[in-house]
């Protein structure tokens, strides 16, 4: 480590000042932060603590990449050369700068994502919960150095079983992978061969499996596959299909690239997620209530589809209440886009739908000239009334928010049979939409079903608030963890976490092979 020697001159004190009051005046946090503090060294002063402080920040950029972040980033090598050449005060203003800055870098990656969410999808509209840059030069100056970079990963579980498998994972990686591929399109019990072997090798590399010298798909095989099937949302019918071949085909680097996402993802959301809490994961299409930490109520969903403008985005809000019988207000895109044309064609087209105009006043079809209007003047309202028909169900579940995106029961109970079900315009549609409502209202109510069906049976539209108001967290993970149990693994659906992998190899982040 790099020692350096006083410079009790006020001359050498000054020409110190004014080299760090130069370099900093570029980043305002920066500058604030060492005109507060009479522009005294925190790292290249010859003290102890000075000393602490470089050491803990270079032991941090060695680490960094452990936590999938680009430690090129922060420069190590770079910093050291500068810190050895640095002879005279004016150098070492210089260098103390530069310090600061990689330490801001490497603490803000650290604790909230060394990419912008937002940079990489517009339908990743997700808050994150950025820290006041100043604030952690601050808190710094004042901490235990190693207890202050410690402390800035998240310390959620999930966060902490991820760096687990992501070291498992990385010796997966050096040690060659899961094997040769399945070298079949599909396979199914009672078959053996080379591709049948292949397949229970490759089970067996990844945990599913003990070892065996079984050459047909027998009971054993067909359980290690339903298993696989299960950690991957895959219909778990024991049979290895085009889908399930493609899934176990997929190789130990690519696995690895979605637990590193992953740790991206979970630091874009450092922050209290609520003790209780409703999760919504896109890709797993799911939608749970977490309590203390614990899944309380599970419920398949239909999410967005593929299309871009339908894709479901992801963010966090607050759920306020619960509308019974809801009428569905047509989103005007989806009335221009979609309604307009069919009753151009036909007046009387979803005739289940009703016109209203700016006065909220019913307007009869027949005195409508539909052709006559488009997209950007098309002046009416379009909405359907509460019905066991009506596109939201029975029920729906509000967070307001600007995205128009919330959850609800739909008629269209034969997709959440399906594997993979992304088909809404952008909401998400519950598999048991009242079995949620009853575990909302249990905190409320001692006969939370009652209350529901008091509302209901009465058809008409009815408002219920919650009286905790329940966070409600839309993330879209492809790889995530479970208490016990393997890894969860699912398709990268709309192609978000094929971006961020590609954004943070961009930023430098690369992929360790660790031998173990």
């Amino acid at each position: 480590m790099v020692s350096f020697t006083p410079a009790p001159a006020s001359a050498q004190v000054t020409a110190f000042k004014q080299a760090v009051a130069e370099a900093a005046s570029r980043d305002k946090d920066i500058s604030a932060f060492y005109k507060a503090n009479n522009f005294k060294a925190i790292w290249t002063g010859s003290f102890g603590k000075d000393a602490s402080r470089r050491k803990a920040l270079f032991k941090a950029i060695a680490q960094a990449d452990a936590h999938g972040l680009p430690s090129a980033r922060y420069d190590a090598a770079g910093l050291m050369a500068k810190l050895k050449a640095a002879k005279n005060p004016r150098a070492r203003g210089l260098v103390e700068v530069e310090m600061s800055k990689a330490f801001l870098e490497l603490s803000q990656n650290m604790q909230t994502g060394a990419l912008k969410p937002r940079s990489i999808d517009r339908n990743i509209v997700r808050a994150v919960p950025y820290r006041e840059r100043s604030s952690y030069l601050v808190n710094f100056a004042k901490s235990n150095p190693n207890s202050f970079f410690k402390a800035l990963a998240p310390k959620t579980p999930e966060y902490a079983r991820l760096m687990k498998e992501k070291m498992r994972f990385e010796k997966i990686v050096a040690r060659g992978g899961f094997g040769a591929v399945v070298p079949a399109k599909s396979l199914k019990p009672g078959q053996s061969g080379n591709a049948v072997v292949a397949l229970r090798n490759r089970l067996g590399a990844m945990g599913y499996m003990g070892r065996s010298s079984a050459q047909a798909y027998d009971g054993n095989l067909q359980k290690a596959v339903q298993q696989f099937q299960i950690a991957h949302g895959l219909a778990a019918d024991g049979v290895a299909g085009a889908g399930t071949i493609n899934e176990i085909n997929k190789p130990a680097t690519a696995r690895l690239q979605s637990i590193i996402v992953a740790l991206e993802r979970e630091r874009w959301v450092n922050q209290p997620r609520g003790k209780r809490h409703v999760l919504v994961n896109i890709t797993d299409y799911t939608a749970k209530i977490v309590d203390n930490g614990k899944v309380t109520f599970s419920t398949r969903s239909v999410v967005g589809a593929t299309a871009s403008d339908r894709a479901t985005p992801e963010f966090s809000d607050v759920m306020e209440f619960m509308v019974i019988n809801p009428t569905w207000n047509v989103p005007r895109s989806i009335a221009t886009k979609e309604y307009l044309p069919m009753m151009k064609r036909n007046p009387n087209a979803a005739g289940h739908l009703k016109l209203y105009d700016s006065r909220g006043r019913q307007v009869s079809r027949g005195n409508i000239n539909f052709a006559k209007y488009n997209a950007s003047n098309f002046p009416y309202a379009i909405k359907q009334p509460p019905s066991r028909r009506n596109a939201l169900g029975l029920v729906k579940f509000m967070f307001p928010n600007k995205y128009n995106i919330y959850l609800h029961d739909t008629p269209s109970k034969s997709l959440f049979a399906r594997e993979t079900r992304a088909f809404s315009h952008g909401c998400v549609r519950l598999g048991d939409p009242f079995d949620f409502a009853y575990a909302l209202l249990a905190k409320q109510s001692n006969d939370p079903k009652g209350l529901f069906h008091s509302h209901l049976k009465t058809n008409r539209e009815s408002v219920v608030k919650l009286k905790e108001e329940v966070p409600v967290h839309i993330v879209y993970r492809t790889a995530f963890t479970q208490a016990k149990g393997p890894i969860n693994f699912r398709r990268d659906v709309y192609g978000r976490d094929a971006r961020i992998w590609n954004a943070l190899a961009k930023a430098g982040v690369v992929l360790r092979a660790v031998q173990g």
